[in-house]
This record gives structure tokens, sequence and C-alpha cells, in this order.
């Protein structure tokens, strides 16, 4: 059985591309992209005196507070190159601590399952990014077709 279906199974909602469609995708988002090399990467948070930064191998990004970093490690870490950002940012802290307790539990359940270590992982790591891909980053910018009092009965 291949591992990635076996933690998915074990996971069910808390699988991290099910947070991503049912948490992240549901709502309103905006795309984001970053301009890495879709393969498991080495993501590192930086405090540096112009601010917040995310450094994924030789490139850093900058980020305008330390949770949208958290949040960007996630996909960076997987190699995800396009993915949905949530529009509100108040959500954006929460949202990264789910996320980052999937990917931790999965690299725990990956630990106990009898397989190699580098292979398994390897494997995990393209199954969430195949998932996240195909649900898909959404538009650039969100719709906003809320009625408001100057746009009433347009």
């Amino acid at each position: 059985m291949d591992i990635a279906a076996a933690i998915r199974d074990e996971m069910k909602e808390a699988w991290l591309p099910s947070i991503y469609r049912d948490k992240i995708r549901s709502g309103r988002t905006r795309a984001y992209k970053l301009d890495i090399l879709a393969r498991q990467n080495q993501a590192e948070i930086q405090y540096t005196l112009l601010g917040i930064e995310l450094r994924v191998g030789r490139r850093r990004f900058a980020c305008p507070e330390l949770a949208t970093a958290r949040y960007l490690r996630v996909f960076a870490r997987i190699g995800c190159r396009e993915f949905a950002l949530p529009y509100d940012i108040s959500q954006i802290s929460g949202i990264a601590d789910e996320l980052e307790t999937s990917w931790q539990r999965s690299l725990v359940l990956l630990d106990k399952a009898k397989v190699d270590r580098n292979e398994g992982l390897a494997r995990l790591v393209k199954a969430v990014r195949a998932e996240i891909a195909e649900i898909g980053p959404g538009e650039a910018m969100p719709l906003f077709d809320r009625e408001t009092k100057q746009r009433k009965g347009e």
C-alpha cells in the first residue's frame, strides 16, 4: 500500500490537502506564487532589520508578519509553487497552526510506518503537492460581489 494513501486514511479531515480544500479554498482567497523548485525544500523564517523573511534555498521572500511567513513555509516545504492565501489576514494565524500541525502529524505517522524515511517522505510530499495542485490556487484576487449601500440592486 502507498504510504501517502495510508497516512491520508489515518488523518482523515486533518490531512493537509483536506484542510486546504475545506478551510482555505472554501473562503475568500487570493492566488499566491512562490518562485521555488517543485520539490521538498528547506524553508526557514528569518528575522532581519527590514522585517520577517522566508528563506527557501537561496531565495528570500519578504513577509508582512509572522503568521503569513508560517503559512507560506508550509507550502514552501512541500514545493507548492501556486496556492491560495486567505484574503482575511486575521484567519492566517489559525490556519497556519492547523497546517503546521497536520504536516508534523504526517511526519510522525511516516516515522511510525516501517518504510525508508527518504523514500516515504518523497512520496508523501509528492502526494500532498499533487492534491493541492488539483484543488488549485483560485483567482488572483477575490470577487467582491457583496451587496453594499452604494451598489444596491446593480
